[in-house]
């Protein structure tokens, strides 16, 4: 039988995914109400289904463009214009069999071994991995929680002089994901423009992780380094259709980078998965197209799902957070309990209640818990009623 030892020595040694472990260990309750993972309980919009089904009855079943169909290409350039009032043109859109494919190889064409990678945490824990996969460097700062001198809480934010610092000259890349997955914190467009500026000047690029842009509570869309940036600047941004259109399950994602990148991400994506399937793309076409509606319906339930969160965690004297200008996660910390991983065992123990564990998002995180509240109110109650009996 093969053993451990007979596959790579970086499979071997990847670090441990504690979140996907926790997701794992819960489900093997009956009765588990998991509110870990990162997805809405919302079906597919019927709309968006049709476009697929319409597809596959018309035989588009066969290998398509690695980069994507060029009808879904030019959706999302319009989509970039009516949205967000961005010119990028089709040759600059990559699509992807899903966000976290966007990810790996928008880092897999820029990375090389021993290189150095500054990312702002916390972070979605597959980010890092796919850093490690490349056998670079992952070098974290972590994001500030603080209180005003007053005692009200400020919440989250960067300290932009403490992420310069960390550049070496063995850094290729600064890492950043606005509306941040777990924290909801987003990026200032100055803030965009200031670490713009530095990257340009030291030739580094920046892999910006923008899968929340369509979440930012109050605004059409959060702040994109796109909005900031020149045409062909190293800037590759991150996206995806699983969660503003309800399609975590199709593995669809995009990448937007410079017109150059174009032959180097298609030869990548070749010898990956030959590019995402084709009837699928279809159905993104339609959600690009008809979509705003369901995207604002989205919103105004999430973001009645957090202020009622708020209501009742924020009022809790055990519980520190602060509502999340984006995303629809609740991360906190409880007073008596720093070990994040042995409290989220417990929930799944002695209530039947699936959280994800702060320290699955970097070791800035420890002690902190991810909740999602993109489910409905019933299960939401429940879940907080459970939480509540814990504690």
């Amino acid at each position: 039988m093969p053993e451990k030892k007979n596959f790579c020595r970086i499979a071997q040694n990847l670090p441990p995914n504690v979140g996907a472990e926790i997701l794992r260990y819960g489900w093997r309750k009956p009765d588990i109400l998991s509110l870990g993972q990162g997805e809405g309980n919302a079906p597919t919009p019927d709309f968006i289904m049709d476009g697929a089904v319409e597809a596959l009855r018309a035989g588009k079943t066969h290998y398509g463009p690695v980069l994507g169909q060029p009808v879904l290409r030019e959706a999302l350039s319009s989509y970039y214009e009516q949205v967000f009032n961005f010119d990028i043109p089709a040759n600059r859109l990559f699509v992807t069999g899903s966000g976290t494919t966007a990810m790996h190889l928008a880092l897999t064409s820029i990375l090389e071994k021993g290189d150095e990678v500054v990312a702002v945490t916390p972070i979605w824990k597959n980010l890092l991995g796919a850093v490690e996969l490349a056998e670079a460097r992952i070098v974290q700062v972590p994001l500030d929680f603080g209180e005003e001198e007053s005692g009200s809480q400020k919440g989250w934010s960067l300290d932009l002089e403490r992420l310069l610092a960390a550049v070496t000259d063995k850094t290729k890349a600064l890492l950043i994901v606005t509306p941040s997955n777990p924290t909801g914190w987003m990026m200032s467009e100055e803030e965009m423009r200031h670490v713009l500026d530095f990257a340009r000047a030291r030739g580094i690029w920046i892999i910006s992780d923008e899968v929340y842009s369509r979440t930012a509570y109050g605004l059409s869309h959060a702040p994109s380094f796109l909005g900031v940036a020149q045409a062909d600047d190293l800037l590759i941004t991150v996206n995806s259709f699983s969660k503003s259109w309800a399609m975590t399950g199709w593995r669809l994602g995009w990448l937007v980078g410079p017109a150059a990148a174009e032959e180097i991400i298609r030869d990548i994506a070749l010898y990956d998965n030959m590019g995402p399937p084709t009837f699928t793309q279809f159905g993104a076409v339609k959600a690009l197209e008809d979509g705003e509606d369901f995207i604002a319906q989205q919103m105004v339930g999430w973001e009645a799902n957090r202020d009622y969160m708020m209501e009742r965690l924020g009022a809790h004297p055990k519980i520190t957070m602060v509502a999340p200008s984006a995303t629809f996660y609740a991360f906190f910390k409880v007073e008596g309990e720093p070990d994040c991983l042995t409290f989220a065992k417990r929930l799944i123990d002695e209530q039947s209640l699936s959280l994800a564990p702060g320290c699955a998002f970097g070791a800035g995180a420890k002690g902190w818990m991810r909740l999602c509240f993109a489910v409905s109110r019933p299960r939401l109650e429940e879940a907080l009623d459970r939480l509540e009996r814990a504690l």
